[in-house]
Protein backbone atom coordinates (compact mmCIF):
# COMPACT_ATOMS: atom_id res chain seq x y z
CA UNK A 1 0.00 0.00 0.00
CA UNK A 2 1.38 3.51 -0.63
CA UNK A 3 1.36 6.22 1.72
CA UNK A 4 -1.47 9.00 2.32
CA UNK A 5 -1.31 11.72 0.03
CA UNK A 6 -3.48 14.58 -0.96
CA UNK A 7 -4.40 15.54 -4.53
CA UNK A 8 -5.72 18.45 -6.54
CA UNK A 9 -7.69 17.88 -8.93
CA UNK A 10 -11.53 17.97 -10.90
CA UNK A 11 -14.44 15.56 -9.43
CA UNK A 12 -15.55 13.12 -11.90
CA UNK A 13 -16.64 9.64 -12.74
CA UNK A 14 -14.65 6.46 -13.42
CA UNK A 15 -16.76 6.01 -16.88
CA UNK A 16 -16.66 9.33 -18.42
CA UNK A 17 -13.16 10.17 -16.63
CA UNK A 18 -11.91 13.94 -18.13
CA UNK A 19 -14.70 13.86 -21.11
CA UNK A 20 -18.30 13.60 -20.81
CA UNK A 21 -21.38 13.80 -22.95
CA UNK A 22 -22.18 16.26 -25.17
CA UNK A 23 -25.38 18.47 -24.56
CA UNK A 24 -25.59 17.36 -20.85
CA UNK A 25 -23.74 19.49 -17.93
CA UNK A 26 -20.81 17.89 -16.96
CA UNK A 27 -21.99 17.74 -13.26
CA UNK A 28 -25.17 16.17 -13.99
CA UNK A 29 -23.23 13.47 -16.43
CA UNK A 30 -21.22 12.67 -13.57
CA UNK A 31 -24.18 11.74 -11.06
CA UNK A 32 -25.68 10.31 -13.75
CA UNK A 33 -23.10 8.10 -13.80
CA UNK A 34 -22.42 7.79 -10.62
CA UNK A 35 -25.80 6.77 -10.38
CA UNK A 36 -25.23 4.16 -13.00
CA UNK A 37 -22.94 2.66 -10.88
CA UNK A 38 -19.68 3.96 -11.81
CA UNK A 39 -17.39 5.31 -9.23
CA UNK A 40 -16.60 8.82 -8.31
CA UNK A 41 -12.97 9.84 -10.26
CA UNK A 42 -9.91 12.74 -9.79
CA UNK A 43 -8.73 13.91 -12.80
CA UNK A 44 -5.39 15.59 -12.23
CA UNK A 45 -4.09 17.33 -15.19
CA UNK A 46 -4.16 14.61 -17.86
CA UNK A 47 -4.16 11.20 -15.40
CA UNK A 48 -7.67 10.24 -14.04
CA UNK A 49 -8.07 8.09 -10.57
CA UNK A 50 -10.61 5.88 -9.71
CA UNK A 51 -11.91 7.16 -5.73
CA UNK A 52 -12.66 3.94 -3.67
CA UNK A 53 -14.56 4.85 -0.51
CA UNK A 54 -17.86 3.59 0.72
CA UNK A 55 -18.27 6.21 3.60
CA UNK A 56 -21.75 8.10 2.87
CA UNK A 57 -20.67 11.42 3.78
CA UNK A 58 -17.98 10.88 1.77
CA UNK A 59 -20.21 10.28 -1.17
CA UNK A 60 -22.19 12.81 -0.69
CA UNK A 61 -19.25 15.38 -0.55
CA UNK A 62 -18.30 14.10 -3.75
CA UNK A 63 -21.36 14.57 -5.36
CA UNK A 64 -21.98 18.25 -4.31
CA UNK A 65 -18.21 18.83 -5.55
CA UNK A 66 -19.13 17.14 -8.89
CA UNK A 67 -17.13 18.98 -11.82
CA UNK A 68 -15.59 21.32 -9.43
CA UNK A 69 -12.03 21.79 -8.14
CA UNK A 70 -11.97 19.42 -4.87
CA UNK A 71 -8.65 18.13 -2.29
CA UNK A 72 -8.58 14.50 -2.20
CA UNK A 73 -6.68 12.84 0.73
CA UNK A 74 -5.93 9.23 0.84
CA UNK A 75 -3.83 6.05 -0.14
CA UNK A 76 -2.88 5.97 -4.00
CA UNK A 77 -2.42 2.26 -5.30
CA UNK A 78 -1.46 2.39 -9.11
CA UNK A 79 -4.83 4.52 -10.43
CA UNK A 80 -6.86 4.65 -7.46
CA UNK A 81 -7.24 6.03 -4.43
CA UNK A 82 -8.30 4.71 -1.23
CA UNK A 83 -10.63 7.99 0.02
CA UNK A 84 -9.78 9.42 3.54
CA UNK A 85 -11.47 12.39 3.09
CA UNK A 86 -12.43 14.97 0.80
CA UNK A 87 -12.62 18.61 0.56
CA UNK A 88 -13.46 21.73 -1.82
CA UNK A 89 -10.47 22.97 -3.05
CA UNK A 90 -11.40 26.69 -2.33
Amino acid sequence: AGSTETLTGKVSDAMCGAKHKEGIAPADCVRACVKNGAKYALVVGDKVYTLDTSDQATLGELNKLAWEEAKVTGTANGDTISVKSVTAAK
